[in-house]
């Protein structure tokens, strides 16, 4: 199976399924000499962990205690490859027996068996969400080696279920209220109403999908490549790479479609910081020609509803006889919430790539 690597430089392999016996990764390519404790990744793993809230996520209860076993010694890095160990301890294989045959509408089952022949039916295997925690391992180990250059990504929920979040330039917008409440909102008002349209779609049997933004700061100008690597092709293939991610858009994103060059367009100025100019406005997004403007980086992504319902639907089975499926189990009712920290690990893992590679352009 290919496809479990990520990166040119600063590299990572995710290895793992959902009910293995242990999920993780390899990092290469971090350089020699940063401080690197457990607390920094298993910070972003209690983000990302499920049992988080009754209503909106799976009950499925993981400690994901990170092992560091390897490339890190009396608290640094030792530029050798770092290893990364999750243990899963919460997992019922039994609650998917009665999937072993049957398809899963809205899940990777058919198309998994139809390439490989053969599939972990429990959880989806390593198609499983569950996958993402090496991800965000690694993403956290890529976020303190940003840091030491003034880089900071963070991610929250910008809508679930159709109800939409105040934006950065709203005057309600607070960041901080985004991990106080478990829906990753930042606003406790809007998080009240997406929690009740939530219940509602729980008692439904049914799900939500939403949007996540991402904003990074501290970028310098100069970051990606012109042709083939831009910066921001090379974010969206991350973004896309996210299960249940469907769509990828930076700065006006698809509004952009609707404006004209000269609304569009964002006109330079001089400035005095090191750059010697800024952008008066932001509708790239942070990106020009697939080079970072030093301007915030800011995208969304689009995240649709969990497959995984409770209400009756259609399918068939392995021998193609057409049946009816309510899954069982436990599942999270809208996986947004929980990706956001996904969403900045995958950010991180471009962004420490392209500055490794970026010291090589000039002299």
């Amino acid at each position: 199976m290919a496809g479990n690597s990520f990166g040119t430089l600063f590299t990572v392999v995710t290895f793992g399924e959902s009910h293995g016996k242990a999920c993780g990764c390899v990092i290469d390519g971090c350089p020699a000499g940063i401080a690197l404790e457990k607390e920094d990744i298993a910070r972003d793993l209690r983000r990302r962990r499920p049992g988080g809230d009754t209503v909106v996520s799976t009950s499925r209860l993981e400690a994901d205690e990170p092992e560091i076993l390897s490339g890190v010694f009396e608290g640094k890095t030792l530029g050798t490859p770092i290893a990364v160990l999750v243990r899963n301890c919460d997992h019922h294989s039994q609650d998917y027996e009665a999937l072993r045959d049957v398809y899963r509408p809205g899940h990777a089952d058919w198309t998994w068996e139809k390439k490989f022949g053969f599939r972990d039916f429990r959880g989806g295997g390593r198609s499983s969400g569950r996958e993402t925690l090496a991800r965000v391992a690694a993403g956290a180990v890529a976020k303190v080696f940003l840091a030491l250059s003034g880089i900071t990504i963070r991610a929250w929920v910008s809508s679930i279920a159709g109800i939409d979040a105040p934006n950065p330039s709203d005057a309600d917008f607070d960041f901080d209220e985004t991990e106080r409440n478990a829906l990753r909102v930042p606003q406790s008002a809007c998080a009240a109403r997406i929690q009740e349209e939530l219940e509602a779609l729980k008692n439904a049997g049914d799900s939500a999908g939403g949007t996540i933004f991402c904003q990074v700061s501290g970028l310098v100008p100069g970051l990606g490549e012109p042709v083939f690597d831009k910066l921001d092709a090379l974010l969206a293939g991350a973004m896309l790479s996210i299960g249940a991610a469907k769509a990828v858009s930076f700065g006006a994103g698809f509004a952009a479609a609707y404006q004209h060059g000269s609304t569009h367009n964002d006109s330079l100025a001089p400035c005095s910081d090191a750059a010697g100019v800024h952008y008066t406005s932001n509708n790239a997004g942070g990106i020009l020609g697939g080079i970072s403007t030093g301007e915030l980086l800011e995208f969304q992504v689009a995240f649709k509803p969990t497959p995984s319902i409770r209400k009756q639907q259609t399918t068939v089975d392995k021998a193609g006889v057409v049946c009816d499926i309510c899954i069982q189990g436990r599942h999270d009712l809208c996986i947004v919430p929980r990706a956001a920290p996904v969403v900045e690990a995958m950010a991180a893992l471009v962004l420490a790539d392209a500055l490794l590679l970026s010291r090589g352009n000039k002299r």
